[in-house]
C-alpha cells in the first residue's frame, strides 16, 4: 500500500516511532492523519506542526480508541491506515504488581484489538485497508528483564496473525513492527542487552515501516538480525533458552 492520498490513524504520536511515522505518512503525501497519544498537549504540538488532527488518548480504553477512529472519518472519510504504536514497558520478573502486568496487556496488547474493532470491518467492507502494529522484537524474542512486556508482546502477535488470517482475503494487510533498541523515551537512560545490535533512530524505523507496507510484509524488522534470532529460535529452542539464560544472567546479575 501506498501511503499518498490515504487516511491514517497513528497512535503514540507524540514522540518516538509514532511520531517519526506521522512525519513521515504526511511527507509522502497521506490525505489526513489523526494522531493519538495519552500525551495530548505533545500529540497536540506535533498535529499542529503537520497540520494534523491531534487527540489525547489512552488506548487501553476501548472508548477512546472508537473516539479516534471516529474523528477521522469525521475529519477526512474512511481510515485507510492505523498504526497501532502505544506501548509501555514495566520491568520485573513473575512477582512484579499484577497491576503492571495488566496495564500492559491493555497497552500492548488489547489497543491492537481495539483498533482493529473500530476499523477493520470497514476496511474489509471497501476490500482495502492496513493494519500496523508495533510489537518489539521481545514478542518474537524475550525481554529478559520483563514478564509483562515479554508476555504482553507475545500474545500482541498472536492478535496480528489471528488478525491476518481473517482480514488478509478481504483486502486488510497487517504488519507487526519488531525493532529491538530505538532512540525512544522507553529506552532513554536504560540499558538493554537489545542494544548490542544497535540501536536505530525512529526515522530508520518509519522507512521500514513504508517499504514493508508497500510490500505488504507480515513481519517488519529493521533490525535484520531478529529474523537471525528468529531463524535459531525456530530451529532449537532449548538451546536458544540457554542462550537466553547467559543473556539474563550477564545483564542482570553481572556474570560473566
Amino acid at each position: 500500500m501506498k501511503i499518498r492520498g490515504k487516511v491514517a490513524i497513528v497512535t503514540g504520536a507524540a514522540s518516538g516511532i509514532g511520531r517519526a511515522l506521522a512525519e513521515r505518512f504526511a511527507a509522502d503525501g497521506a490525505k489526513g492523519l489523526v494522531l493519538g497519544d495519552i500525551d495530548g498537549e505533545g500529540v497536540a504540538a506535533v498535529a499542529g506542526r503537520l497540520g494534523a488532527t491531534g487527540l489525547a488518548c489512552d488506548v487501553g480504553d476501548e472508548a477512546q480508541v472508537q473516539a479516534l477512529a471516529a474523528a477521522a472519518e469525521r475529519a477526512y472519510g474512511p481510515v485507510d491506515i492505523f498504526c497501532s504504536n502505544a506501548g509501555i514497558l514495566r520491568t520485573g520478573d513473575e512477582d512484579q504488581p499484577d497491576a503492571d502486568i495488566e496495564d500492559s496487556f491493555r497497552i500492548n496488547t488489547m489497543a491492537h484489538v481495539y483498533a482493529a474493532r473500530a476499523v477493520a470491518p470497514g476496511m474489509a467492507a471497501r476490500g482495502e485497508g492496513y493494519l500496523v502494529n508495533t510489537v518489539s522484537a521481545a514478542g518474537i524474542l524475550l525481554q529478559v528483564d520483563s514478564l509483562a512486556y515479554t508476555v504482553s508482546k507475545h500474545a500482541a502477535i498472536g492478535v496480528a496473525e489471528f488478525l491476518a488470517a481473517k482480514y488478509g482475503p478481504k483486502g486488510v494487510k497487517v504488519s507487526v513492527l519488531c525493532p529491538q533498541g530505538v532512540h525512544t523515551g522507553m529506552t532513554a537512560g536504560r540499558s538493554s542487552p537489545a542494544f548490542v545490535d544497535g540501536v536505530l533512530e525512529p526515522e530508520e524505523v518509519a522507512e521500514s515501516v513504508v517499504k514493508a507496507m508497500d510490500e505488504e510484509r507480515f513481519l517488519i524488522f529493521p533490525h535484520e538480525t531478529v529474523y537471525t534470532y528468529m531463524q535459531r529460535k525456530t530451529e532449537d529452542r532449548d538451546r536458544w533458552l540457554r542462550g537466553m539464560a547467559k543473556v539474563r544472567a550477564r545483564f542482570l546479575e553481572g556474570a560473566p
